[in-house]
This record gives structure tokens, C-alpha cells and sequence, in this order.
């Protein structure tokens, strides 16, 4: 079925979007992770403006919308600030990275990753949603369903798999080597915004290894990554901040295992400017 759906839908882009809308929904309706609607809608002005800039003075035909309301949907449900101006802001940065850091024509770093990075650390006016769900089983289930549809379209779902064993294999190790009873990890693992991590963030098709061992490397370094500074340095935006710092290494991974690029299109005559 999932394949069928993926088929159907034809570029993966267009099922994210629509995704997002619905996780949207849900958490305005139901699930409160206390995302506001006009940060929302203020967030994908911003980000369309700054594509539609950025894209006319790289000289590109067309302004790729899509890439920017992803990235403005995924902040309004991860990012909380207290004035509008935050999300305004953390789209900008995140839609203006596309553009700016990249190397061999790829981005480097997600950009509503680095969005969230820089306004939490550059500013007091930002933080994460912590995304607690509690005993809402079947937003669990309904979140993993809608990305499983979004990884299985852009073939990623690997790296979404191999974070999450990495994850809970270093909460369960830590609380056997602690003592602690086991509630305590799956409580930590009830966690919104570590699904919409691993699913929709970490698994970014555009700004992860393109072979399948740097990206099972790369989930486990962010994992590593992520646990030492949430328990030894006690770094709340700890999944965040390893993303970036991981993303670092992506060109030299890269190098060293070389594999073909996802590509959302068909890839476009040589010469041409690829979409941001």
C-alpha cells in the first residue's frame, strides 16, 4: 500500500506537504504541542519570500516552493518563540542556508535544523517544542503511519530505522548501567518531536549520505552526538545541535563512500541550476 500511495503521489515533496498540514491540524485540534497558527503563517511567508529572492539572484527560472513550506511547516510544529518576528526569522535563515552552504551542489545542513540552532543559540527568545504526547498512543501510531509514507516515497527510511534503534538502544543502556527502572526510558522515548526528528528532519533526502553506510554512520554519530549533550551537558535542543555538528562531516562521507544523489526530479541537463 505504501508503495502504491508513493506512486500515486508521484513527487514525495508534494505527500510531505500535505503531511505536515495534518500534523498541523492535529496539533491545533487535538494533540497540543502548542504550535500558534499565525507563527505558522507567518513562518511560510517568510520562507516563500526568501526562496522567491534567494532563487532570482542565483538567476533560477522558477522559485522551488515546496522545499520552503516544508521548511517553515516543520518549524511552526518544532520551533516556539515569544514574538513573531522568531519563526520570520528561523525560516529565513533556514530558506537563505539552501542557498548559501552547500558544496558539490548539496546542502549540507538541514535547514530547519539550523533555523532551530541558530535562534535558540543566538537569542533568548526561542526553544523547542518538547512535543510530550503522554498516553496519546494513537498519535504515535497516526505520526509514524504519515512519515512512513514520506520516507518510503524518498527511499530514506533506513536512516529514520537506524537512528531510532541507535536512540533507544543508548537510553536502554544508560538506564540498565544507572539502575533505573525501565519506565524511565520509554517515557523519554514518548516524545512528538523525537518522531518528527527522526522521521522528517534527520531523514531529509537532500542533506543526508548518499550511501546507505554513511547514513547508518551518520544516524549513529547524531545519536552519540545527541546523548552526550542532553546527559553530560544537560543541552535541552540536544537533537538539534548534533544534527548540525554531524552535517559537518556529510561532504567527507560523501567522499569517502560515494553513492548516487537523491534527486526529488529527474535530474536536469548538465549546466543547469539545480533546484534549492
Amino acid at each position: 500500500m505504501l508503495m502504491q500511495i508513493a506512486r500515486a503521489v508521484g513527487d514525495a515533496r508534494h505527500l510531505q506537504i500535505a503531511i505536515l498540514c495534518v500534523l498541523l491540524a492535529v496539533n491545533l485540534l487535538g494533540v497540543d504541542f502548542g504550535a500558534d497558527p499565525l507563527a505558522a503563517l507567518v513562518g511560510a511567508v517568510a520562507a516563500l519570500a526568501t526562496q522567491a529572492v534567494c532563487s532570482r539572484l542565483v538567476g533560477m527560472k522558477t522559485v522551488e516552493w515546496r522545499s520552503a513550506l516544508i521548511a517553515s511547516l516543520s518549524l511552526a510544529l518544532l520551533l516556539r518563540g515569544d514574538a513573531l518576528w522568531v519563526h520570520a526569522l528561523a525560516a529565513s535563515i533556514a530558506v537563505a542556508s539552501k542557498f548559501l552552504i552547500r558544496v558539490n551542489d548539496k546542502h549540507i545542513f538541514n535547514p530547519s535544523a539550523l533555523g532551530i540552532a541558530v535562534l535558540i543559540f543566538a537569542t533568548d527568545h526561542a526553544w523547542v517544542s518538547p512535543g510530550q504526547w503522554g498516553t496519546s498512543l494513537w498519535f504515535a501510531a497516526l505520526l509514524t503511519f504519515l512519515a512512513m509514507l514520506v520516507l518510503h516515497a524518498s527511499k530514506r527510511t533506513d536512516i529514520a530505522l537506524f537512528y531510532l534503534v541507535c536512540h533507544t538502544g543508548l537510553l536502554l543502556g544508560r538506564a540498565w548501567w544507572l539502575g533505573d527502572p525501565i519506565d524511565i526510558p520509554i517515557n523519554q522515548l514518548q516524545n512528538g518531536s523525537l518522531l518528527l526528528f527522526a522521521f522528517l528532519m534527520i531523514s531529509d533526502p537532500r542533506t543526508v549520505p548518499d550511501a546507505r553506510l554513511a547514513r547508518f554512520l551518520f544516524a549513529a554519530s547524531v545519536a552519540v552526538i545527541a546523548h552526550i549533550l542532553a546527559f553530560k551537558f544537560h543541552l535541552r535542543p540536544s537533537l538539534y545541535a548534533a544534527l548540525i555538528l554531524a552535517s559537518a562531516f556529510i561532504p567527507l562521507l560523501d567522499r569517502l563512500l560515494p553513492a548516487s544523489r537523491f534527486e526529488w526530479t529527474p535530474s536536469k541537463p548538465k549546466g543547469d541550476l539545480q533546484p534549492c
